[in-house]
């Protein structure tokens, strides 16, 4: 998945913050003052949290928040020393990679109590209320949207090649992408993700070939608990996977990261592009491709028709340090419901939490459309939760990304790739146990 890089200059103001104390003393007013701390920081989106805090205060006048937005690269660095100290911050943004670590050092509040009974439930989607809990029912954030997978394809490439509809299987992606293939014509059929992150793609193929099988509860784990690596099909599937790189992709994709793969594809270049609905916005500003010759697809199946889509979110929690609770939850409720929710949500291309998205104009047409028809097919869009809050996360990244980088230059096979990947979460559980 994307993680933003814009970088916002965090300034005097931040850094006094960051020193000071978890939150100020109550003026002389009864004010209370909240120290709230972004981690995927970009001006635009700063800009709207800063809108939406104004409103919050307007409906709240004895609650100021100030807002601290650390470089992204450096934001949960600098989160975690906050939380370290127990100081310095009362709201924060919380995602699926950092609340395993920062809950079980007790860094986190756990809100469960604070929100029994809270309408806002009523109104999210069940993903939402899922993403919200762990597996012993704690609240240590809310969620604020998802980042789900679809495929971007261009609908006059396909026409021209001869198809009446998008691929609705990797089978039919690699049958599609490689009739559009013409390296001489510079024309490509995929944008292959080879570089920084090139497992999760290869994973969602693997997930897809064993929809039926796979533990939602823990996207790595089969429901006889062997993990999805050891499956005949995740075999077939990696197979799959090569393919669309060897006979559909360029050959400097070998290297392409989310940069590359998005630019491929809004330059013009590329037919299909498997990505996060932010790519929209990006796809959409283009001056190469024109809105009409271009749509998403809901994500590709495997051979039984059916799907998983590993949703990716993060969300805004509370420190357990902070001195002011109450009015922190106050404005995690805030954040996570009706208008201030649904305006975060479109403004930053996020799969939204609320129900009522599916019959907003918004994201029933256009590109938007193929999520809510995931969304709405549950039995054959199946959610799981990834298990991307254990402690070695990031090492099962860095050695995943070497090893597809290995398939794809003909450094190892389908089956080695897997039987290493079987190896390290079999005995990466069994060492939990």
């Amino acid at each position: 998945m994307r993680r933003r890089t814009a970088v916002l200059a965090f300034g005097t103001a931040a850094a006094t913050l960051l020193t000071g104390c978890s939150t100020m003393s109550p003026e002389a007013s009864g004010t209370v003052t909240l120290n709230m701390v972004e981690s995927l920081t970009n001006p635009t989106r700063t800009d709207l949290l800063k809108d939406l805090i104004a409103d919050f205060e307007q409906q709240n006048p004895k609650i100021k928040v100030n807002l601290v937005s650390p470089p992204t690269e450096q934001a949960d660095q600098k989160l975690q020393q906050m939380l370290q100290s127990g100081s310095g911050v009362d709201v924060l943004e919380v995602r699926d990679i950092t609340v395993g670590p920062w809950s079980n050092n007790g860094w986190l509040y756990d809100m469960k109590k604070d929100l029994d009974g809270w309408k806002g439930w009523q109104a999210m989607t069940e993903n939402a209320v899922n993403a919200s809990k762990d597996a012993e029912g704690r609240t240590y954030f809310v969620p604020y949207g998802f980042y789900g997978l679809s495929l971007f394809y261009r609908t006059d490439l396909i026409e021209k090649a001869g198809f009446d509809k998008p691929p609705a299987t990797w089978q039919e992606l690699l049958e599609q992408a490689s009739a559009i293939h013409d390296p001489g014509e510079r024309r490509y059929g995929y944008a292959f993700r080879g570089g920084a992150n090139s497992n999760s793609n290869a994973t969602a193929a693997i997930e897809a070939y064993l929809a039926d099988q796979v533990d939602p509860a823990n996207g790595f784990k089969l429901k006889d608990g062997r993990t999805i690596f050891s499956a005949p099909e995740a075999e077939d599937a990696i197979e799959t996977y090569l393919k669309l790189f060897k006979q559909a992709s360029p050959k400097s994709s070998v290297s392409w990261g989310y940069p590359e793969m998005v630019e491929a594809f809004s330059n013009g270049s590329t037919a299909f592009l498997l990505q996060d609905p932010e790519v929209i916005a990006t796809v959409s500003e283009s001056k190469s491709i024109s809105k009409e010759q271009w749509a998403t697809a809901p994500l590709v199946a495997g051979p039984g028709g059916k799907t998983v889509q590993p949703l990716a979110t993060a969300g805004w929690g509370v420190a357990k340090g902070s001195g002011h609770k109450a009015e922190a939850v106050k404005l995690v409720e805030f954040l996570s419901q009706g208008e201030a929710s649904t305006s975060f949500t479109k403004k930053n291309s996020l799969v939204p939490i609320l129900k009522s998205a599916v019959s907003d104009p918004f994201y029933k047409t256009g590109p938007w459309s193929s999520y809510v028809t995931m969304t709405e097919q549950p039995d054959k869009y199946l959610v799981v939760t990834q298990p991307r809050g254990v402690s070695w996360w990031a090492e099962w990244q860095q050695k995943a990304d070497a090893d597809v980088q290995k398939l794809i230059l003909g450094k190892t096979t389908p089956k080695q790739l897997l039987k290493g990947w079987d190896a390290y979460w079999t005995e990466k559980w069994r060492q939990e146990q």
